[in-house]
């Protein structure tokens, strides 16, 4: 009997491969329109077409399989997009790590090589969830092994180069994929990816704390933070009757005093994550003679009381259970403060997650990942922001590496890209991802100076603002 479910296994494996080459050959004889020669790849369903000057703009469901390694024990639908110029364009491969938009949109390496973008949903964010969902199956490499298979199937369609980009866990999550797949893309743009190494050492964050933006700045941000804490019995009162109006409860983290305490902790991280320092101006000047609601609005603004409620969470329960698995998550101190007024401290991501989902630290994850960045990486870009705190534990280059770079902006926060590099890093980033996209000009090919953007800049179309995810999350 075993020999006949394997002989079975086989088979099916061979008519997807064939299902594969003959979806190549199709695209090559058969319909001509994108949006058929998309269609015909097996697996692949339209949910809606919406008009784009200058491009067709596909949201589509690809069937994948729940397991790769196992790819006979059920499937689910992963929504991508197609974001389509030409076949003969080059074509970036973008996830932001979460739920995919299904705007119309650019990232800014699809603007420099002007070119094709298809974007993918992270396995597990709705509605690329599978129902009923088994948990063991969300890891850093059957997302990895996801990003593979689209790639192949879409690969015979838009056979020029290929690179793969993201931002803060889609830059991660870029990482992962060329960790597990050297072979698929010519290029990798990875924009403020943390590194979590060694998840319980995590002083770095610390030191951040202590030197970014100016003194006025932090003593300002850290004055508010210790205010909420001090002003914890008034303000619950206020942070009771908020969730009452809006229906928000409290059953995954515990409690609401666990919430609040964990919304204002936020405090610091989540301004510097977002905000220049232009902005310090915004932060109450004065928080001891501030008003409750100044208190309340500043926290709220920044951090985001929602965000540790039941409905503030489920939305990201994926990430939170990726944090407790194999992402790590970070834990910072507050020496400024009083051990009286902090109860619980940085919770861990367990507490995010609700208990029917098991969860267990993988410590090798990581660990690998960057071994591997440190001695393999070829053709990859790091960006990250001078004011960023998740910069602070980064992907590092060492001798193994080829043709790979890292880069700081200055002044940058958790948006940080090229177009905000010094202009030599700017000019010779640009002109990498050119090259690695196989579209350098020839002037660019002879003074890497010359780099500039193929695409004109659509301010609708390119999205250049920082991707707020409430809470502490990259």
């Amino acid at each position: 009997m075993r020999k006949v479910l394997r002989w079975l296994l086989a088979f099916t494996v061979l008519i997807g491969a064939l299902s594969t080459a003959g979806a190549a050959t199709a695209a090559q004889s058969g319909p001509t329109d994108i949006k058929d020669r998309l269609l015909a790849i097996p697996g692949m369903s339209l949910i809606e077409e919406k008009p784009y000057p200058g491009y067709r703009f596909f949201v589509l469901n690809y069937t994948q399989p729940i397991d790769h390694r196992h790819p006979d024990r059920g499937t689910f639908q992963q929504r991508i997009t197609v974001l389509h110029k030409d076949t003969s364009r080059p074509t970036v491969l973008y996830t932001g790590g979460y739920n995919v938009s299904t705007t119309p949109s650019r990232r800014e390496p699809t603007q420099i090589v002007d070119g094709n973008q298809v974007s993918l949903e992270y396995r597990y964010f709705t509605p690329s969830r599978p129902a009923p969902a088994d948990w063991s199956k969300l890891d850093i490499r059957q997302a990895a092994d996801d990003e593979h298979r689209v790639f192949t199937a879409l690969k015979p369609i838009y056979s020029a180069n290929w690179l793969t980009t993201g931002g803060s866990k889609g830059g991660m999550t870029a990482t992962y994929y060329e960790r597990f797949h050297p072979r698929d893309m010519d290029g990798v743009v990875a924009y403020v990816a943390p590194n979590d190494v060694v998840n319980k050492e995590d002083s770095a964050y610390d030191r951040f704390f202590t030197r970014v933006g100016t003194k006025e700045c932090r003593d300002r941000l850290n004055a508010v933070q210790r205010e909420a804490l001090v002003r914890r019995a008034p303000l619950e009162k206020k942070y009771a009757r908020y969730a009452a109006d809006n229906g928000y409860t409290f059953d995954t983290i515990g409690s609401l005093d666990r919430a609040y305490e964990a919304v204002v902790l936020d405090y610091v991280w989540g301004f510097w994550q977002y905000s220049l320092l232009a902005d310090c101006d915004t932060v109450p000047a004065h928080a001891a003679t501030a008003s409750d609601d100044e208190i309340w609005n500043s926290v709220d603004t920044i951090s985001g009381f929602s965000a540790y409620t039941d409905q503030g969470l489920e939305t990201y329960t994926p990430y939170y259970y990726q944090a407790g698995t194999q992402l790590g998550a970070p834990t910072i101190h507050f020496p400024r403060i009083e051990r009286g007024l902090i109860r619980y401290g940085y919770q861990p991501p367990r507490n995010f997650v609700p208990r029917s989902i098991p969860m267990r630290f993988q410590d090798g994850a990581m660990r690998d990942v960057d071994s591997w960045v440190r001695h393999h990486a070829t053709h990859m870009l790091y960006v990250y922001g001078q004011n960023d705190p998740w910069g602070s534990e980064r992907f590092r280059l060492g001798a193994g590496a080829r043709d790979s770079y890292v880069f700081t902006a200055p002044g940058m926060n958790h948006g940080a890209n090229v177009a905000g590099l010094v202009p030599d890093q700017k000019a010779l980033a640009t002109a990498r991802i050119l090259a690695w996209a196989g579209v350098a000009p020839k002037a660019v090919q002879a003074d890497p100076s010359a780099a500039r953007p193929l695409a004109r800049y659509d301010a609708k179309l390119d999205v250049r603002d920082v991707e707020r995810e409430p809470a502490l999350r990259p």
